[in-house]
């Protein structure tokens, strides 16, 4: 009762704090004459999906025959990708989703692993009526529509890994322990909080970084450490594609992060005879808003080169 009550203060001050800095800034644009900022996702339609018993939160948005579908990473929500709307809303349909446990999405006490979420996401696409949809997967978003190739194929147009691994890496229980165990105690915030800031190593994105880490503090505790102990636990399948390769393009834009190593780059090359690889240099983790430029143009041409996304289409 104390942690609820605890965790139900933090979340009222949260929302009068934004909502003082919503006021404050009306006031100012009012007094300057300056145009607010046009939020990419104001257009964006709000829909629920049936997943079991659980309701799945997406955004649809966008014009045009083919579909893009993005998938956050671990703690994450929808709206981590607003900054890709607009450079893809004229060439395509976009389903963003909240995966169970973030966002507006149902946060059940159950396992989460990326079985559960790719489930969610192909109920997704099947409320929205997408026959057959781009997967652009964040971090723990790999994993994820990995395990959606594997459940319905026949739904996936291509694959998208944005800096996450598309192979379970190999770790000893021990060192998974290590990893995850803080996230099932009471410092779980601290750890994250700690976690997440370390993925921003440049100086110049902190209010971007402290941005981040406000929003994947609202992710509750058994959702963090149900969906670490999913990816990585020794006792969890694995998420790797198929030896023999899939049949569809397997793209990868990631950082120029050291764990990316060549053995790892040419591992990605035998999984399509349509693979890329790509790296956008000089950012962290959360590349696709820390630097959205490069990363959307990067992204517009391996979708282009495979006739993933249509020319611009009048709305």
């Amino acid at each position: 009762m104390a942690l609820a009550r605890a965790n139900a203060i933090m979340t009222i001050r949260r929302l009068l704090i934004a909502a003082t800095a919503a006021l404050w800034l009306r006031l100012a644009y009012e007094v300057f004459g300056a145009a607010p900022p046009v939020d990419p996702l104001a257009g964006a339609e709000s829909h629920f999906a049936a997943s079991g018993t659980n309701r799945v939160h997406y955004l649809a948005l966008g014009h045009g025959p083919k579909t893009i579908l993005f998938v956050h990473g671990w703690a994450c929500q929808a709206d981590f990708w607003r900054d890709q709307v607009s450079a893809f809303a004229d060439k395509a349909r976009l389903l963003l989703v909240d995966l169970p446990g973030h966002g507006r999405s149902d946060k059940p006490q159950t396992e989460y692993s990326m079985d559960f979420f790719a489930r969610a996401v192909v109920a997704v696409m099947q409320e929205a009526k997408a026959d057959k949809a781009t997967l652009v997967g964040h971090s723990m978003g790999a994993p994820v529509i990995c395990r959606v190739y594997a459940q319905a194929p026949e739904r996936v147009a291509a694959l998208v890994a944005v800096d996450g691994f598309l192979r379970r890496p190999a770790m000893k229980p021990e060192d998974v322990e290590e990893f995850i165990g803080p996230y099932r105690t009471p410092r779980y915030r601290d750890q994250a909080r700690e976690f997440i800031g370390a993925m921003f190593p440049n100086p110049e994105t902190a209010p971007l970084r402290d941005q981040v880490v406000n929003e994947v503090l609202q992710t509750p505790q058994h959702v963090m450490f149900g969906a670490m102990e999913g990816m990585f636990s020794t006792m969890a399948p694995a998420w790797d594609l198929p030896k023999a390769g899939v049949p569809i393009p397997v793209l990868v834009l990631n950082t120029d992060n050291r764990m990316w190593s060549a053995a790892y780059q040419e591992y990605v090359r035998t999984l399509s005879p349509q693979a890329e690889y790509r790296t956008i240099p000089g950012a962290g983790h959360f590349v696709m808003l820390e630097k959205p430029a490069a990363f959307n143009a990067a992204l517009s041409e391996m979708l282009e080169k495979f006739d993933l996304i249509g020319s611009t289409v009048s709305k």
